[in-house]
């Protein structure tokens, strides 16, 4: 048994408010809402290769160790990860993240569009803040997903967004609401909710990128009231598109860039969760917070502990409850 299932079952075992709300069932929400937003992804994403047409040649000048090197790729099929398994095994598992042109981040499995120059980006680099961001962006992510795991559909769990990354800040939030004004998880139960992370990094789910039109949006989040609410706001600002990301079958609102897969993720802990607004008669805003290290870093105990103290202050972010459109980072992230 592994260790984040014990974890699991250790923390199950000593849940208090939340064993009101937790399932055995991969997801909150119904799995029927579930397979039709994800059968709307796949069909969209077979409708986008299908349009490819026409097969162009384009020129990927790889910048790196062991060299640099010129490769002849596909344009708008083949990906920077396409490229890194023209390089090597090494450089597969190791780069998290492309950098386009030596400026633009780009995502590992993300199809190039033309001509440009490539470098690899992986957590031991000399200006690692394009990769962290990514990382912390991705975090918030998964975070969405293990919550997701962790409620019972009578919770009425709804994932609100998140916030787009602060490293300054300490930790990587997601903001939820609860049909319950009155959530204070114990830590045995935040450790719950950090254990989902772990399976998730040990799945080593790829998180795909999906570019789609508003109406498709809104008819796959039809369910979701407040993706619904955000989306008109989401595509005035991007000319009717929206950029979706998925990993399993969780599917999300976020402008990207996020890393290559969730094995990225190492040591990780949820340390708080901040009630933040009161939302209706019966339900509430809270933002969930935690802080992780991408998968490799070793840290002490003691060290990690301080961290971890740090990522349970609230977080400054701009808050759920105010005007959406007054978001200064649209596209949630």
């Amino acid at each position: 048994m592994s260790a984040a299932t014990n974890l699991y079952k250790t923390s199950w075992s000593a849940l208090r408010q939340l064993q009101q709300y937790r399932t055995k069932a991969n997801f909150s929400g119904s799995s029927a809402s579930i397979a039709q937003r994800n059968e709307l992804f796949n069909q969209e994403q077979r409708r986008q290769r299908d349009a490819v047409g026409r097969i162009d040649k384009i020129e990927v000048r790889y910048l790196g160790l062991p060299e640099d090197v010129t490769l002849v790729m596909n344009s708008n099929i083949s990906t920077p990860f396409n490229c890194a398994q023209h390089l090597s095994e090494g450089h597969c598992k190791r780069s998290a993240l492309a950098l386009i042109d030596g400026s633009v981040p780009w995502d590992m499995h993300r199809p190039l569009q033309e001509s440009c120059t490539l470098q690899l980006l992986n957590f031991h680099v000399s200006e690692p803040h394009v990769v962290n961001k990514a990382f912390w962006r991705t975090c918030s992510f998964m975070l969405g997903a293990a919550l997701n795991r962790a409620f019972k559909p009578e919770a009425n769990l709804q994932l609100h967004s998140f916030p787009g990354p602060n490293i300054k800040s300490g930790s990587f939030v997601h903001d939820i609401v609860l049909q319950t004004q009155n959530w204070e998880p114990a830590k045995e139960e935040m450790r719950a909710i950090s254990a989902e992370m772990v399976k998730l990094a040990a799945q080593d789910l790829r998180i795909e990128r999906l570019d789609v039109q508003q109406d498709l949006a809104q008819e796959m989040f039809k369910d979701s009231k407040y993706k619904s609410e955000q989306l008109p706001s989401i595509a005035q600002q991007t000319n009717g598109r929206v950029t979706l990301y998925r990993l399993g079958d969780h599917i999300d609102i976020s402008r990207g860039p996020m890393v290559a897969s969730t094995s990225f993720l190492g040591k990780c802990a949820i340390s708080a969760a901040h009630k933040v607004a009161e939302e209706g008669p019966s339900g509430a805003f809270y933002r969930i917070q935690g802080v992780a290290l991408p998968s490799g870093f070793q840290l002490n105990h003691v060290a990690f502990g301080v961290l971890e103290e740090r990522s349970k202050k609230p977080s400054p972010a701009r808050l759920p409850n105010e005007p959406f459109e007054e978001q200064q980072q649209l596209q949630l992230s």
